[in-house]
């Protein structure tokens, strides 16, 4: 007021007073305001006529990556017979059934593949599929009439049947069985087999352990391999062994009884296998159980006599021995006439004869992964193996080479005319066979 006062008492006009004022106000005001440092114009859409802030951009997304199927393993060779395919995951077992109709398959896709054995050597393979329900089969076995098949689950840790019905239109339908084994195994399975007397299962752990059940899922032995651990077991063809190898050097037979009635009577042991230096990594029996073959870590394999009266203390007697030339771990199979085995490891196979040991054919690079699987058909014409998605089936040449070599032996001992007729007709078929493998006389 006193300042107002001293102003007006000056002479000077009011309004020129009030102008004064709201100058010095204006003054003070800026001076107050914190300082700012002034921004380039920017460019883009305005609102209200003015300049909005560009918002930061956001990052595009990432495009989805194309998931590539894995590229199909290629592999030619003159024995080819066949590529199955339909798989859409590694195969992981084989089994062919008692009748040499069918080839079953299982695969961690969740399906088992039953393919008709008449169609390997043609264009087209037909097969039979069936889903395993929340779960993949690791090892599957076929009834030995063909009208059921058994697996291994691999998440369950059980066994698991499944019926096969056939249709009015020939196809076929499979439904699982209402319940699945009970849990026993505290180790990982590394086989499973049927009796062909279908009179018991048995399941192999990698423990020490051997179960035999009945078809209904009861237990009715356990047998304890005493191998440190179990490496491969399996059911004799014939329906009355069950064998193991392990850590140590040598492969265990049991018998398993039945009384005449068809009741379970007990497991005895009935003979061993003994000769290698390292443990037994595989084993196989002719089809008759007359004669077996072993592949060790000690680099050989063996060909062994086993028509012996075990009962009067008789033991089996090695016939053969030879080199194994492909890396460690090996499978071996024997044919079910017993003059061809076959031993796979990493992804290549080797086929030799059995009357001297001799190398025949070899397969190199025949999976994408190392094989998993590996026999021979009931006939002993074809050998297949898996390792990848593709079942890969193959000519056993091997076996009609050593049909003419062991029939010019007998021929040349035998005066009778009819067994010279007999085997001059063998000797005949077996070159027919080759020659139209080969394309040529052989």
């Amino acid at each position: 007021m006193e300042a107002a006062a001293a102003l007006g008492g000056s002479g000077l006009p009011g309004a020129l007073v009030v102008l004064i004022l709201v100058l010095l106000l204006a003054v003070a005001l800026h001076r107050s305001a914190p300082w700012r440092t002034p921004t380039a114009p920017q460019d883009g859409p305005r609102a209200n006529g003015r300049a909005r802030p560009e918002e930061p951009r956001k990052a595009k997304p990432a495009a989805r990556a194309r998931r590539e199927k894995p590229q199909q393993h290629s592999f030619a060779h003159q024995l080819l017979v066949a590529a199955l395919k339909g798989h859409s995951s590694p195969v992981t077992c084989l089994d062919f059934s008692s009748n040499g109709k069918y080839l079953a398959s299982c695969s961690e896709d969740r399906t088992v593949r039953l393919w008709s054995t008449r169609d390997l050597a043609g264009r087209e393979h037909r097969c039979l599929r069936a889903n395993v329900g929340l779960d993949h089969a690791e090892f599957v076995r076929l009834s030995p009439d063909s009208r059921a098949f058994i697996v291994w689950l691999a998440n369950a840790e059980t066994i698991r049947v499944y019926k096969m019905t056939k249709k009015d239109d020939g196809s076929f339908t499979f439904s699982a069985t209402s319940g699945d084994f009970p849990k026993k195994h505290k180790a990982p399975v590394i086989n499973i087999g049927i009796a062909e007397t279908g009179k018991f299962i048995m399941t192999a752990s990698s423990d020490t352990t051997i179960l035999i059940w009945s078809p209904k899922g009861e237990v009715l032995a356990s047998i304890n391999t005493n191998q440190m651990n179990n490496a491969y077991a399996t059911v004799s063809p014939c329906g009355r062994f069950v064998a193991s190898c392990g850590f140590t050097p040598d492969v265990k037979v049991w018998e398993v009884c039945f009384s005449k009635n068809g009741d379970f009577r007990e497991v005895t042991r009935a003979f061993e296998l003994k000769g290698h230096t390292a443990g037994v990594q595989s084993f196989s029996f002719s089809n008759d159980s007359r004669r077996m073959a072993t592949v060790s870590k000690d680099g050989t394999w063996k060909f062994w006599g086993t028509d012996v009266e075990y009962k009067k203390q008789q033991d089996p007697y090695l016939l053969l021995t030879g080199q194994c030339a492909v890396p460690e771990p090996c499978r071996i199979a024997l044919s079910p006439d017993g003059r061809t085995v076959a031993v796979a490891g990493g992804t290549d196979i080797v086929v030799c004869n059995t009357r001297r040991g001799e190398e025949e054919e070899r397969f190199l690079g025949v999976h994408s992964h190392p094989i998993t699987d590996l026999g021979f058909d009931t006939t002993g014409r074809y050998l297949v193996s898996c390792g990848d998605r593709t079942i890969r089936v193959f000519h056993n040449t091997a076996g009609h080479r050593a049909v003419v070599e062991e029939m010019e032996a007998m021929l040349k001992k035998t005066g009778n005319k009819a067994t010279r007729e007999r085997l001059e007709q063998q000797i005949s078929s077996a070159l027919k066979a080759l020659a139209a493998i080969y394309g040529k006389k052989h």
